[in-house]
């Protein structure tokens, strides 16, 4: 069977890490090149558009969509019917963990004040927090928390999971906002599904201590824009984003001017050897496909 399955890929690199598959490069932007009909996997380019959704409709012989981001919020419920869906999870999981320490460690270290003295020529002496005794609620039990928690372990920092449902090690969302009141800061890695958009709702912000950071490195829309800029402007709480909505954020959003806020554009997984891992994790699922198993990142039920 791997013979016959025809993959198209939008990077060449990407072609030369898929083997016993016919990989046909595309340009995203452009005409699909001959025998692209034919083809049974689409690999979109790793920023989804409308338009690489609506390229679907043109391969009549599609069974199989591969991503190459962890999030896969733009394809569900708008592919074909019978065509499948894979994502790209352990490819991004160490890049995001890295910037999510990135970020505690600078609103901590109060590093975004002190580039701006640098930029005042401004000697700006004064004694910051630290990492170390620091607790860290994790929203989110996947990949990037695995390796949020290694990251943050060797800083003394204690960590805590929270995920969709309750099990050894791992604490149910319905739990969230007992939890809390209880950690200094909380790292929200959700993927955006009907369940947890809106989940940084007024309440869950409410219940976070005084002082307290919010960091999300989930999608925008996780949180609900209006009330934590509410509680930013108030002083009450921190954050630190690489994630807004809506995004890109538009020049006038009151975001932009929110106090104790660390802002980053969608960054935290782009990084050089990103490309490279994911894929190397699509590989696996496309060779799975093709000896006619399930891949093993198949998204169901909107994950």
């Amino acid at each position: 069977m791997a013979d016959t399955i025809t993959v198209l890929v939008p990077h060449a690199e990407g072609a030369e890490q898929l083997e016993g598959v016919t990989a046909v490069v595309y340009d995203p932007d452009g005409e699909l090149p001959e025998g692209a009909a034919h083809a049974q996997v689409l690999v979109p380019p790793f920023l989804a558009t409308s338009e690489a959704v609506a390229l679907t409709e043109k391969l009549p012989e599609l069974q199989l969509v591969q991503l190459l981001t962890a999030g896969a919020e733009a394809w569900i419920g708008k592919l074909p019917e019978g065509v499948a869906l894979s994502d790209c999870r352990g490819a991004h999981g160490g890049a995001t963990a890295e910037w999510v320490v990135a970020a505690l460690l600078a609103v901590y270290r109060h590093l975004p004040q002190f580039v701006r003295a640098q930029d005042e020529a401004r000697w700006d002496y004064h004694q910051t927090e630290e990492m170390d005794g620091k607790r860290v609620l994790i929203v989110g039990a996947g990949d990037v928390a695995e390796n949020t928690v290694r990251r943050l372990t060797p800083f003394g920092v204690t960590t805590t999971l929270v995920g969709r449902r309750a099990r050894d090690g791992v604490h149910g969302i319905d739990e969230v906002r007992d939890l809390l009141p209880d950690h200094d800061a909380c790292v929200v890695i959700v993927p955006l599904t009907d369940d947890t958009r809106g989940l940084i709702d007024a309440g869950f912000l409410a219940a976070m201590p005084d002082g307290s950071v919010l960091v999300n490195a989930a999608r925008g829309p996780v949180a609900d824009t209006d009330a934590l800029t509410a509680e930013l402007v108030s002083g009450r709480l921190r954050a630190a984003l690489d994630v807004t909505e809506p995004e890109p954020l538009p020049a006038d959003h009151p975001l932009w001017s929110a106090p104790g806020l660390l802002l980053t554009p969608h960054v935290g997984g782009s990084v050089p050897g990103g490309m490279k891992r994911a894929y190397g994790i699509a590989a696996e699922q496309i060779a799975a496909f093709a000896r006619g198993e399930q891949p093993p990142n198949l998204v169901e039920g909107g994950y």
